[in-house]
């Protein structure tokens, strides 16, 4: 049963590793389901993104490249910069992200200015993209770093062009301004979260954009960041987890770069937000799981009891088998021996003496037979009562008892004050030696007798001996030994007769 309560916890070791490994695995599996789901999700929307910056480039470029070329072929003068106007004035309708278009001359100053009355002196030569073109004769357009404009104080990006005189030097530049907040608000309209960002900025790590939009991060350099170090330098579109430097939040990032303009997209979810749905699941999973466990537990541990308790019963009827088997032991022996000498009683003889005399007929072998009385013990009850005579009776069976020595040998109390000895495979020597020595023995233990004529107890015996091809039936063998009981006690008693 020990083996069954083993077996009952193995199963259910087995079945609680399982389980917990299959929810482990499971919970791990479905975390790296959503981190794959959550960068997938990050690398669309850094595609829409990336082409939505993309698409606002190419059309303030393409919006510049026409009013460079006018104004290189027909100039800048005072009627051409009104007709520019006008022909701006038609075209910002159709980008809402513009804020104006600037014309500035070779010296910085002011020619045109789409969206605000030109202000008196007015000169941005000292502006970042008035100096690139200045020093830079390419006629690419330039995306210049976030600054505040001066006649609004508002955060515009600007894309400008350089334009030439008739003789290809610099004359001037052509600058539209984007304003952050069109930005934003686009990037507010899409939903990160709480924690979420995104982000647009220069390949060489400046930031042009933020949302969310912090004034301090306006034209910070992130080249010395771990995502730019060990992300952008090299590739064109990836994924990364890192902790912010600007707020110290951790956020799954997706990154793509402009097949044509050196800008760089991001968009980063918060980790913690964006792994919420999944922790829920999770958590769900291990109640679910635990919850199973200790179902399972508690049937485990009930099983368990109930194989303890058929154990312990098993083991009381074990017990009670055990006494009831000692029982019937001490019951037979009781039934098979006398009660006051402690010696096999009549049954146990007699059902000895059956079967050694069917041994003896099988075996054909010699059967002895011994009967013992006590002589005059009448008369010892009459002088010493019959206490005295019981006393008598269980010293003179103990001092028998010591010349029979042999297991297969049987000395019972055959009646009253009769005793008898079975000596299987003795002949009628044999027999004669042990009887001699219970005569001996039983006078020298010279137990008082004061109404024998010997002055102490003693015994007469009978024997008689067979070989087992000649014995019928066990009567005959007692019947001889009867007779020469007989003889011994006519022929004066304390001693022993052949029959």
């Amino acid at each position: 049963m020990k083996r069954d309560i083993h077996l009952v916890i193995l199963l259910l070791l087995v079945i609680g590793c399982s389980l917990a490994s299959l929810t482990l695995w499971k919970v791990v599996a479905s975390r790296e389901r959503a981190l794959e789901e959550i960068n997938i999700h990050g690398l669309n929307l850094t595609q829409a993104l990336a082409t939505y910056a993309d698409g606002i480039v190419r059309q303030s470029s393409l919006l510049l490249l026409g009013l460079v070329e006018r104004l290189e072929t027909e100039g800048s003068d005072p009627a051409q910069i009104d007709r520019l106007s006008l022909l701006v004035s038609r075209q910002q309708p159709l980008m809402p992200q513009m804020s104006g278009v600037t014309i500035y001359d070779k010296q910085g100053r002011w020619l045109m200015s789409s969206n605000r009355t030109i202000p008196a002196g007015a000169n941005s030569s000292d502006r970042a993209y008035f100096i690139h073109h200045l020093n830079d004769p390419s006629r690419e357009p330039f995306i210049g770093l976030p600054i505040r404009s001066r006649s609004n104080q508002e955060w515009v990006i600007t894309i400008s062009r350089r334009f030439n005189d008739a003789q290809g030097n610099f004359a001037g530049v052509v600058a539209v301004t984007l304003g952050i907040e069109n930005f934003l608000r686009l990037f507010g309209k899409i939903d990160l979260g709480q924690e979420g960002a995104i982000g647009l900025s220069y390949t060489d790590g400046s930031m042009l954009v933020r949302y969310p939009f912090r004034e301090q991060d306006m034209g910070r350099n992130f080249s010395t960041s771990p995502i730019y170090a060990k992300y952008l330098v090299d590739k064109t579109v990836g994924t990364a987890s890192f902790t912010s430097s600007l707020d110290g939040v951790e956020r799954l990032y997706a990154f793509r770069k402009s097949d044509r303009l050196p800008l760089v997209t991001t968009v980063a979810l918060g980790k913690r937000e964006a792994l919420a749905s999944w922790k829920l699941e999770a958590v769900l999973s291990l109640l679910a799981v635990s919850g199973l466990l200790g179902v399972t537990g508690i049937i485990g541990w009930m099983l368990i009891r109930d194989i303890r308790r058929r154990i312990e019963i098993e083991g009381a009827l074990l017990v009670a088998q055990q006494q009831l088997l000692e029982t019937n032991q001490q019951l037979e022996r009781l039934a098979m021996n006398d009660a006051l000498t402690g010696l096999a009683n009549r049954r146990c003889f007699d059902e000895t003496l059956a079967m050694e005399v069917h041994r003896a007929q099988r075996d054909e072998t010699l059967l002895a037979l011994l009967i013992i009385d006590i002589d005059h013990f009448k008369l010892y009850n009459d002088t010493y009562g019959h206490l005295a005579g019981d006393a008598c009776l269980r010293e003179v069976g103990s001092v028998l008892a010591e010349c029979v020595r042999r297991p297969t040998d049987l000395l019972a109390r055959y009646g009253g004050e009769e005793m008898a000895v079975i000596l299987p495979n003795t002949d009628i020597a044999g027999a004669t030696v042990v009887a001699q020595l219970m005569l001996d023995r039983l006078n020298g233990q010279n137990i008082v007798h004061e109404s024998s004529p010997f002055g102490h107890v003693t015994v007469s015996i009978g024997l008689s001996s067979m070989p087992g091809a000649n014995l019928d039936q066990w009567q005959s063998l007692l019947d001889k030994a009867d007779q020469a009981l007989y003889i011994a006690k006519a022929a004066g008693r304390n001693r022993l007769a052949v029959g």
